[in-house]
């Protein structure tokens, strides 16, 4: 083979990596030059289980993880289960209003406390074990051991199970094993870090950008999960670029033209982009649908706003409607993919809205499935070990080049939030 003294490709690490080179900054060398120089994260981030169990430990388990939508649990007792980092884990909100987080463990033997679509924790917000009945309150203090009120204890039994005598045992001590949980917007987050760095860092300046959209009142109106035989990042780093656009989504080609996009990041554990104007539907649908939101100044009243939080989370926000696409790593080849329609109520009020919500959720359903099929025949081509890596093609995957570099920090243990572009908006292709 005939190679030339700046290919890029001879300078590659060869494939597969020795795993005790993961957390070396010199396997990324490639990757961290300048986009316009730079290849792609190395194919083992794709491919390799111990790169996904270190992944799992300095990305997922140390970082603010969305997990669900805050007007799920918007009553005390109500509740949601989520996985992360491969630790089950539940947000409640207790008798006081104020949300609480906890493992999703028993403190006698461990067992599950919750199954993984439970919506609350019973009226009398109780949670109770359902091997020996220990029994919490909202707030994860242990309330009983039995004896205790709806423990089930047979009648006339109740001193076989009164633990007070029991000797250096206070059931203080055994309350839920808290996790730390907040909130922004639309968004529950938590963070199985013991003493994690307000959520506020790593969202950086996306509340400031988002202020005028009221998120935190906005609604889901559907949710549709997706199993993908494919690596999260390449979900995320899909939605980061609309270099594929023409080939993959002819449909949303007629409705995000190409000279409309922007970047539109600034610091934060974040990729951004911008379309402005929005486009109007085309044959197969689009983004219409539902009224917009009348409290939008002029510049988000006709922007779609595309944003990737760090380390899995996908949110779009249009002027009448948002979509989520939660994504939880189940192995280097497979994600298990949750995508939510929300809407805020001002924009269902109008007597077709029901109408509205169905077009657009059958809209998104048909990009995504789109961008499912690729990114599963991109993992693959990721699979052959011939493949060491391709180039970055620098006008289209600027966020690409930002978010893989944010992962790199996080497995060789820099902890660090980027910066922004200069401008709010960055025109991402040059005028046609």
């Amino acid at each position: 083979m005939t190679t030339h003294a700046s290919d890029p490709y001879t300078a590659l690490p060869a494939r597969p990596v020795d795993p005790a080179l993961f957390t070396e900054e010199s396997t990324y060398a490639p990757t961290r030059r300048p986009v316009e120089l730079a290849s792609t994260l190395l194919p083992d981030a794709y491919t390799s289980p111990e790169f996904f169990a270190l992944e799992r430990e300095r990305l997922f388990a140390n970082s603010w993880v969305a997990v669900g939508i805050t007007s799920d649990v918007a009553e005390p007792g109500a509740c949601i289960v989520a996985e992360v980092a491969g630790r089950s884990v539940f947000v409640t909100r207790n008798s006081r209003g104020e949300l609480r987080a906890f493992h999703n463990l028993c403190r006698h033997r461990a067992t599950r406390l919750l199954d993984a679509d439970a919506r609350d924790v019973g009226k009398r917000g109780r949670i109770r074990c359902p091997y020996h009945s220990w029994t919490y309150d909202t707030d994860g203090t242990c309330l009983g051991t039995p004896l205790f009120e709806g423990s089930d204890v047979p009648a006339g039994q109740e001193p076989i199970f009164d633990t007070s005598v029991a000797k250096g045992f206070d059931r203080a001590d055994y309350g839920l094993l808290e996790v730390a949980v907040d909130s922004w917007g639309l968004f529950l987050f938590v963070n199985l870090a013991k003493d994690p760095a307000p959520l506020a860092t790593q969202l950086g300046d996306l509340p400031e950008r988002f202020a005028d959209h009221r998120l935190d009142e906005w609604v889901t109106q559907r949710a549709v999960t997706y199993d993908v035989a494919a690596n999260y990042k390449l979900i995320g780093e899909n939605f980061m670029e609309y270099y594929h656009l023409p080939w993959v989504h002819p449909e949303l080609n007629q409705v995000s033209r190409f000279s409309d996009h922007y970047r539109w990041q600034g610091p934060g554990m974040y990729t951004g982009m911008c379309t402005t104007p929005v486009s109007r539907n085309g044959d197969a649908g689009g983004w219409d649908g539902l009224a917009p939101l009348s409290t939008l100044g002029p510049q988000d009243a006709d922007s779609g706003r595309f944003v990737w939080l760090f380390p899995g989370t996908a949110l779009v926000v249009l002027p009448n409607h948002a979509f989520v696409l939660f994504n939880r790593p189940v192995a280097p080849n497979r994600t298990v993919e949750t995508a939510v329609l929300l809407a805020h109520p001002e924009s269902l009020e109008s007597p077709d809205a029901e109408d509205g919500v169905e077009q657009l959720a059958k809209f998104w359903d048909l990009v995504n499935r789109q961008d499912l099929e690729i990114v599963e025949r991109v993992q693959e081509g990721l699979e052959n070990p011939a493949y060491r890596g391709g180039r970055m093609c620098f006008r289209f995957e600027e966020p690409l080049h930002r978010y893989q570099n944010m992962v790199i920090d996080r497995m060789v243990g820099i902890d660090r939030v980027p910066g922004g572009d200069e401008d709010a908006m960055t025109r991402m292709f040059p005028d046609p």
